[in-house]
């Protein structure tokens, strides 16, 4: 398999801890959107990450679908546990987590495009994005303030786990002036999953695109 896309990237990352904990062999492409978007076109014509290559050259589009086929294959194996639960109140919870994570994650990205490739920056549009940013960390913070074990949803680390500290990484990178320190149950979660193996394996310092790419 080939995963195409930088690890500075939440959403590519994620899939690339996933992959590792699952114990799948892939290639790592780290191409960027913009300075290498001719060589992800002819693998993704959105030239969007990640883009998860399998061995038969079916192509998997963006980080739900390719996770959703990894927890496939997992459950069919019976290698690995999955790292969501296949149905139920469990399940319904963890994407919720993984929704809120990648919708901050959204923000993120859109205030630093706002910041970084406009020129003409929209007033409006930077507020709501910091009101937003800021909405969605106090809501991850009750929830990651509430957990009754070390993880999320129990004693064993799942897909929400991962996004939310892929995040939180991401967004700390990209956006070093909002105090995190606000959230200090999110600082807790950040720094236990930035200490594990897989995270220091599959990990990339942010390099944000510029003007000039």
């Amino acid at each position: 398999m080939i995963l195409i896309g930088q690890y500075d990237s939440p959403y590519v990352r994620r899939v690339g801890i996933a992959l590792t904990l699952y114990g799948r062999t892939f290639e790592h492409r780290p191409w960027s959107t913009f300075g290498d978007g001719d060589k992800i076109a002819p693998f993704n014509p959105l030239r969007r990450v990640p883009t998860l290559v399998l061995d038969s050259g079916e192509i998997i589009l963006e980080s739900a679908y390719a996770l959703d086929w990894l927890d496939e294959q997992a459950r069919e194996t019976d290698e690995v546990t999955p790292l969501i639960a296949a149905s139920g109140s469990d399940r319904q919870k963890t994407l919720y987590y993984i929704a809120l994570s990648m919708g901050f994650s959204d923000k993120v990205i859109a205030l630093f495009y706002e910041q970084v490739l406009h020129r003409e920056k929209s007033p409006v549009w930077l507020e709501r994005c910091h009101t937003q940013i800021a909405a969605v960390l106090d809501v991850l913070e009750k929830i990651r303030a509430g957990a009754r074990s070390q993880w999320l949803m129990g004693s064993a680390m799942t897909h929400a786990d991962i996004a939310l500290a892929c995040s939180l990484r991401h967004a700390r990178e990209a956006h070093p002036a909002i105090d995190f320190s606000r959230w200090p149950a999110l600082a807790f979660h950040s720094a236990q999953c930035e200490r594990l193996e897989v995270f220091k394996l599959i990990s990339q310092p942010f390099i944000g695109p510029k003007t000039g790419d």
